[in-house]
């Protein structure tokens, strides 16, 4: 029976030589990324991205959290940096973690690793969590639980998003038009997520059918780039809910701006709380990337809510994440970024929503529309990471580096999805109103748009 044999044992006593030996073991042999150690010292492939340990204790969070959290924190706290491309280095690691899962070490590589962490300094008590990390209480998607996971993440600054985002604040995946070959933030008058955002918001009201005079509600309403959008340009009277006190005050400051109080109303709501209005239900809703917040044990009552607030004959639209196996984000995510998210296969989205007696119509994959968006995000994060790390500091900004270099490879990758799920709520007689085709949906996006 043959064996395969062990990987040779490197020569380079330096702390990175050290350190690149016991993670070639690991993977295999493969060493996916350059290591700089905090003693200068370096080790492995001169082609790959750097990563700097520039103390012990990102060695001895890994001791005590081997996983994406442990390397969360070191990052967040600057005990690990990455020179070069970040995105580039966590695919490397990915790849070479499906190609050669790391298996349990044997009792003597346990106790040979344990030697070389006790020379090195490594072995200590647990780092404390950086402060950055959420911390919440009471039972999972409550109304007060919610709103402090959404204040978490959308009550940072309006600042910061007004830094990070396009000029219709629009905090969700863009839908582009054409593959941005070059740098999709570019501001030489090439097409740009702004312009990509502006086609989503476009192909959102095409099917959700809108028409001026139209009452179209909004769950989770973000800083407002859906309702403005719709009232300017569809003439439809927009209302939007948020439980995230910045976007609403956001809103209604644009709103004043524009001269719109007459067609946009925006309240800080629950969903579960939006009663049903004097005149009945609305003719159109739309919920872009907020379910993801709702949870396994109520997305059956958000489900209920837009089915008992649109009229029959009306539509509703949920643009959403998804995740083939995984409920969370992951580690970093559900502690960094977005306490509480839940996500689901499309299939099963798709049937939680149809359940109270919507009718799925259409459902549109714009999964590599996410990689795009997310470049776009992180080049401006880049241009502008002195405004951020004033507003923010500089562990608020590092985290927002890892999210997007992240999240768009879990897109690129197909480790994650998103979906627009348009539904109809047929009439007692089964008329959906939906059109005989979805050739009009498309015709002409990008076309300038006459404000109503």
């Amino acid at each position: 029976m043959s064996s395969t044999p062990a990987p040779a044992r490197s020569t380079d006593r330096s702390v990175a030589g050290r350190l690149a030996a016991l993670v070639g073991e690991v993977f295999g042999g493969s060493v996916p990324v350059r290591i700089r150690a905090w003693d200068g010292s370096e080790a492995g492939p001169a082609d790959a991205p750097v990563v700097v340990l520039r103390s012990r204790t990102a060695l001895r969070r890994l001791l005590w959290d081997p996983n994406e959290l442990g390397l969360a924190r070191a990052y967040v706290a600057s005990e690990i940096d990455v020179e070069g491309d970040l995105a580039e280095g966590l695919s490397r690691v990915w790849a070479l973690v499906r190609e050669r899962p790391p298996s349990l070490p044997g009792v003597r590589d346990q106790l040979r690793w344990g030697r070389t962490a006790l020379r090195l300094g490594i072995v200590g008590r647990r780092p404390a969590a950086p402060p950055e990390e959420a911390v919440l209480s009471g039972e999972k998607h409550t109304t007060d639980r919610d709103s402090d996971a959404i204040s978490y993440h959308y009550d940072q600054s309006n600042d910061v998003y007004q830094a990070l985002l396009d000029e219709h604040m629009a905090y969700s995946c863009a839908y582009f038009r054409e593959d941005p070959a070059t740098d999709p933030g570019a501001a030489d008058g090439s097409y740009t997520v702004t312009d990509a955002q502006r086609d989503k918001l476009e192909l959102v009201c095409r099917k959700l059918g809108l028409q001026p005079g139209m009452r179209l509600l909004d769950v989770g309403c973000g800083w407002g780039s859906m309702i403005l959008y719709a009232a300017q340009h569809h003439g439809v009277h927009a209302t939007g809910v948020t439980i995230s006190a910045q976007q609403r005050d956001h809103i209604e400051k644009v709103v004043a701006e524009r001269g719109l109080a007459d067609r946009v109303t925006v309240r800080l709501q629950d969903y579960r709380d939006v009663p049903l209005p004097a005149e009945g239900p609305y003719d159109a809703i739309s919920s872009i990337e907020m379910s993801e917040h709702v949870g396994q044990e109520q997305y059956p009552v958000y489900a209920a809510t837009l089915h008992r607030l649109v009229k029959p004959g009306g539509r509703v639209l949920v643009q959403a994440m998804s995740h083939p196996s995984a409920p969370g984000g992951g580690a970093f995510i559900e502690r960094y970024v977005a306490p509480d998210m839940h996500m689901r296969p499309t299939w099963q989205t798709a049937e939680m929503l149809a359940a109270p007696g919507l009718e799925l119509r259409d459902v549109e994959s714009i999964r590599e529309h996410y990689d795009w968006t997310v470049r776009a995000w992180g080049v401006r994060l880049e241009e502008r990471w002195s405004d951020v790390t004033a507003i923010i500091g500089e562990a608020g900004a590092r985290i927002w580096r890892l999210y997007l270099a992240g999240g768009g490879l879990t897109f690129a990758e197909n480790r994650m999805g998103v979906d627009q799920l348009l539904f109809a709520k047929p009439t007692p007689t089964g008329r959906s109103g939906m059109p005989e085709t979805r050739g009009s949906w498309y015709e002409g996006l990008g076309a300038p748009h006459r404000a109503s």
